[in-house]
């Protein structure tokens, strides 16, 4: 008996001083969990509450507004976008990842390779949105991407000289820019001029010189394209005056009948001559290809390419987070199971299909998820980039939410709705993010 109360003696201060160490723990611990639930619980309780309330948040609806939810088209087209932003973006960041990060580890300057391709995520989503909604300008001169593409498809197909000319009126030729212009009919022995407008004088080529008909011949039909313009005011309309000057380089048809017989283009003093003609009558024609608009470059902010477009620009910002998590899993693999497999003829392919993969998976199932948890709450880049016509177009749940809550639709009930479908959504991806994180401490 003496022992046991000596025993419970020793006991009760190792009690006292566990209570007093979580006593202690519990304090330090307030301060986070006050601000945990006044930032993380308190809002979300408050959500929910406010979802089962109408827009002014007076008359209780209960899942009124969850059932408008899935019945308005624009909220539905954001559940299709956030669905192809979570199959497409985790998966190609955790592909170019894996991919980055194998090469980088066979090539000299891998350490400045990475830095180059990270620096993106020292960039704020608000920085790259702005980057990124120039880079996509239709228009070449601004947009750098439209640029380059424009630079490339003209220097395979050849633009068309004068995409802005149109015949001057009443001066001998009929039809439009779309379907070209005719003479009446013409025949050999004789010189047709014609006169052109709406072109700008910086935008006639440097080698034009002043304009003048060939010399005409009994055979022959020749003629000239000039810009029918005088720089200072004055001139003739309909007539070649000194100051104007040809238009070189346009195209030129004989029609017999209808048909095209002889095809020509015209010199640097816009001159031309078909040569050879039997006499008959003929009609000059300047066909639509002379004015056809040129290569606009591709509608990247359009509503055909606008989601994609968006991706590519979260590709960027993203990639060098998931190479740099990926080479660390990379470089933790032990190098003799390589090396082995190597020795034993294994091709560089079949270690990466077959070793590099599968000694990776915990590390890219880590990746994946967090990119589909970020993907889910994607808002600065599709707010940013899509511009104001096509907006409903690029909207994923997040912008949604703000576009019916604040941006507009003064709907805060329906914007709360889509705030926990939002909540519930991500919960399952974040389970499973910590459940493999615990796994790995483990």
């Amino acid at each position: 008996m003496a022992l046991t109360a000596t025993a419970r003696a020793a006991e009760n201060p190792r009690r006292r001083a566990l209570r007093r160490r979580r006593l202690l723990g519990a304090l330090f611990a307030l301060p986070a969990l006050i601000l945990l639930g006044a930032l993380v619980v308190y809002p979300v309780v408050y959500s929910v509450g406010r979802s089962l309330f109408d827009a002014s948040g007076d008359r209780f609806v209960g899942g009124a507004n969850y059932v408008e939810m899935f019945q308005d088209p624009a909220t539905l087209k954001a559940v299709r976008n956030s669905a192809i932003w979570v199959v497409v973006a985790p998966v190609l960041l955790t592909g170019l990842g894996l991919v980055l990060a194998v090469l980088t580890e066979k090539v000299r300057w891998a350490t400045a390779f990475k830095l180059v391709l990270f620096l993106p995520m020292a960039v704020s989503f608000l920085a790259a949105g702005i980057i990124f909604r120039l880079t996509y300008e239709q228009d070449p001169d601004r947009g750098v991407l439209n640029a380059a593409i424009v630079g490339v498809h003209d220097a395979i197909v050849d633009p068309s000289p004068y995409p802005t000319a149109r015949a001057r009126e009443g001066k001998g030729l009929s039809g439009s820019p779309g379907e070209g212009y005719t003479t009446a009919g013409v025949r050999p022995g004789s010189d047709t001029v014609l006169p052109f407008v709406g072109v700008a004088p910086e935008a006639v080529p440097p080698r034009a010189v002043p304009a003048r008909p060939p010399e005409t011949a009994a055979d022959s039909l020749s003629g000239a394209v000039y810009l029918d313009f005088t720089p200072g005011a004055g001139g003739r309309q309909g007539l070649i005056d000194p100051k104007e000057r040809g238009l070189p380089g346009v195209t030129v048809e004989v029609l017999r009948a209808g048909t095209v017989v002889a095809s020509a283009k015209t010199g640097d003093d816009g001159s031309f001559r078909f040569a050879g003609l039997a006499d008959d009558t003929y009609a000059l024609r300047v066909p639509a290809s002379n004015f056809a608009a040129g290569y606009p470059g591709v509608d990247w902010l359009g509503p055909t390419l606008i989601t994609p477009a968006i991706i590519g620009a979260y590709l960027w910002v993203w990639t060098g987070f998931s190479m740099v998590l990926i080479g660390a899993g990379l470089a933790a693999i032990p190098r003799d199971t390589l090396e082995a497999a190597r020795v034993d003829g294994a091709t560089e392919g079949q270690i990466f299909r077959k070793l590099t993969v599968p000694l990776l998976a915990p590390v890219l199932t880590v990746v994946f998820v967090t990119l589909v948890i970020n993907v889910m709450k994607v808002f600065d880049l599709v707010y940013i980039i899509a511009p104001g016509p096509v907006q409903e177009e690029a909207d994923v749940l997040a912008t949604r939410m703000w576009l019916v809550s604040f941006g507009g639709g003064n709907d805060q009930g329906l914007g709360s709705a889509l705030s926990v479908l939002l909540l519930v959504l991500v919960v399952p991806a974040m389970i499973l993010n910590i459940r493999r994180f615990r796994k790995g401490e483990a």
